[in-house]
């Protein structure tokens, strides 16, 4: 995976289709105040080198879109076990582990092989879920990623690449990727899309359109990008972040990243060349099924 070696190199990347991908850190001067301050000052006094890293899966089956969707059958397999697969061939990930407030799924999970964790039902979103699996798993790590269960094609490159991202920078507490965003998927909201500044950080993710031009039309020459839901924490700011209050923004665009952003920390970025394959509705199973089987894929 090639990594941009200064934003310039980063602004011809942006132009092309065919650049592998790139790096770029992301901040954003944050809303809240004391909690923020406190977990800067944490962080700083215990950085150490991110060595040790764990995967997890967060899975519900109550979701508002799609009911019990981590256990609908995709070519013969539950979608759950087609993620973790993909998860377990990451080279960066010690260990891989499915967090679940859900009997079903869990014993769908060990059936297959895979180590659960069981997690409450009161867990707002994936974070919230990998926080607290990562306080019942007994072996301390440096690294958590959370690897969206919904993206059964997940690439274990792009895993390793964001693992690699938060360990290249020391004043980070976060790390994601984003992909070119398809002009079909422009107005959907359940494609979220980022923006970065002229010197690589991360400004804003959104359901929306952004940027948004004058015209109100998509700008078939603006390199648009699509946040892949995959994202690594620092442990301890992972610690930290579910006593954090929910934000302004986080909470209108129901958005969990949002909250890092209005907080005032460092996010590094990764963009990769990758075709998003994430389900969102039972209407995405078919079109993953027939990606698989153009590809042959079992």
């Amino acid at each position: 995976m090639a990594i941009c070696s200064s934003p310039s190199s980063c602004s011809s990347l942006a132009s092309s289709n065919n650049s592998k991908s790139w790096i770029i850190p992301g901040i954003m001067v944050g809303v809240s105040i004391v909690a923020a301050a406190g977990a800067h000052a944490y962080l700083s006094r215990f950085y150490k080198f991110r060595s040790r890293v764990v995967g997890i899966i967060p899975a519900r089956f109550a979701s508002s879109r799609f009911s019990g969707k981590p256990l609908v059958q995709i070519l013969g397999k539950p979608m759950i076990q087609r993620t973790w697969e993909r998860a377990k061939l990451a080279a960066s990930l010690d260990h891989v582990v499915v967090a679940t407030d859900d009997d079903k799924i869990a014993d769908c999970c060990r059936n297959f092989g895979a180590d659960v964790i069981m997690t409450s039902e009161s867990c707002r979103n994936g974070t919230e879920r990998c926080s607290e699996a990562l306080q019942k798993l007994g072996k301390k790590y440096d690294i958590v990623v959370n690897i969206q269960g919904d993206e059964p094609l997940i690439e274990p490159e792009i895993i390793d690449g964001v693992v690699k991202a938060l360990q290249a920078a020391p004043d980070a507490v976060f790390s994601t990727a984003v992909t070119d965003l398809k002009t079909e998927d422009a107005l959907d909201p359940n494609r979220v899309k980022c923006v970065v500044s002229h010197r690589g950080y991360a400004i804003y993710f959104s359901r929306g359109l952004i940027p948004f031009n004058k015209s109100g039309k998509v700008n078939h020459e603006f390199p648009y990008f699509l946040h892949l839901g995959i994202q690594s924490y620092d442990t301890k700011f992972l610690k930290i972040y579910s006593d954090l209050a929910p934000t302004p923004l986080q909470l209108e665009e129901d958005l969990e990243q949002l909250k890092v952003l209005e907080n005032g920390y460092k996010m590094k970025v990764i963009r990769v060349d990758h075709e998003a394959h994430g389900v969102d509705t039972p209407e995405d199973v078919g079109k993953i099924e027939a990606l698989m089987r153009e590809r042959n894929l079992s």
